[in-house]
């Protein structure tokens, strides 16, 4: 339900009354001892894509201590991850509990030198008032973003115009990274990464020995659901490739997945006479871990598919309305394949002949 506009300007004439910070000029800073990233804003794979930020933050500034602020639907893309020393998860529903808010004001109050609050597909008026709520001396901001101007802009002193229309196949690990590129803050590491422990490793190896994979057998995985329907290869295709991967080599195929992914699962299960074991609900380092043993990793655009990206496991995407040149996994062993907006514009013949392609080496 959209907010009434009368309801929206007198929110931000408010805001702009108790709140607005004088703007400062864009250079190169002094290195901070402490920095903020406020990213609750995001889902779990654009933050999983866009680690190249916290990477150029620890490599301009060695030493540096690095908070984030994550939300309950995307945190657990920085699990296990080495970039960041303090995460804290933002949860809106609890802002009415006292002791919740004392914890957020400890975290916000840690006298940071630096904030920055990142902006990809939109801008997060939540994201900002956490910033402008933060101690930071410098806060960084976007301006505008794509031509049009930030109305909450007067939240934070730099300024910064973001437009991915003027490089509009450019990564968003790349384009993540305008933000700070003013700043003197950059990286040429474009890769995501998860740190996979020996326990992850061992939950992965206990799997693949439970689906009895024999001498001479490779691993195959696939995740075949999305959040966004949009972002589903039709199940009966992956069924069809299934068999034909089946018939031409040596496999063993899991599937993972979630609780969101049951009707996806069970439907694969009931109409599949190739036999897929099932890694569902599981930590987002264990199934980095299980991917990386495989041979092939098959994968529908959504989260997952950034978590495979992490691994160096040949990987197949499915793509369909999104860009791949602007979300696609980077790296060697890394293939999308899109023909359309429509997902189901891309054949079996066409995943099948690079899966032939990948496993035939």
């Amino acid at each position: 339900m959209r907010t009434p506009k009368f309801i929206s300007n007198s929110i931000l004439t408010v805001l702009k009354l108790f709140l607005s910070v004088k703007e400062k000029p864009v250079s190169k800073i002094e290195t901070p001892g402490k920095v903020l990233i406020v990213r609750q804003h995001n889902q779990f794979g654009d933050l999983l894509a866009s680690l190249s930020l916290l990477r150029a933050v620890k490599e301009t500034f060695p030493g540096v201590f690095l908070a984030v602020i994550a939300s309950p639907q995307n945190y657990y893309a920085l699990t296990q991850n080495k970039f960041v020393d303090q995460l804290f998860v933002f949860d809106k529903k609890k802002l009415f509990t006292l002791s919740y808010l004392k914890k957020l004001k400890r975290f916000l109050k840690q006298n940071f030198d630096l904030s920055i609050t990142p902006s990809t597909v939109s801008i997060s008026l939540t994201s900002l008032l956490l910033m402008r709520f933060s101690d930071a001396k410098m806060r960084i901001g976007p301006n505008s973003l794509n031509g049009k101007q930030n109305k909450y802009r007067f939240l934070f002193d730099r300024r910064v115009d973001l437009d991915w229309t003027k490089k509009p196949d450019a990564h968003v690990s790349d384009f993540g990274l305008d933000i700070v590129r003013p700043f003197g803050i950059d990286t040429e590491d474009f890769s995501t990464e998860i740190n996979i422990k020996k326990e992850n490793l061992d939950v992965a190896k206990d799997f693949i020995k439970k689906t009895g994979i024999n001498t001479g057998e490779k691993l195959v995985g696939l995740h075949i659901g999305a959040g966004k329907p949009k972002n589903r290869w039709s199940l009966d295709k992956y069924i069809e490739l299934v068999k034909a991967l089946n018939n031409e080599f040596r496999l063993k195929f899991y599937l993972t997945g979630s609780d969101s992914d049951l009707e996806e699962l069970n439907y694969f299960s009931a109409h599949c006479s190739i036999n897929a074991a099932k890694f569902i609900n599981k930590k987002i380092p264990d199934v980095a871990a299980l991917i990386s043993l495989s041979d092939l990793f098959i994968t529908n655009d959504t989260g997952i598919m950034h978590v495979a990206g992490a691994t160096n496991t040949p990987q197949i995407s499915i793509f369909g309305p999104t860009n791949p040149f602007n979300w696609a996994p980077v790296g060697q062993n890394k293939y999308f394949i899109r023909k359309s907006d429509l997902i189901d514009d891309v054949r079996v013949e066409d995943v099948f002949t690079l899966c032939k392609k990948i496993l035939g080496n």
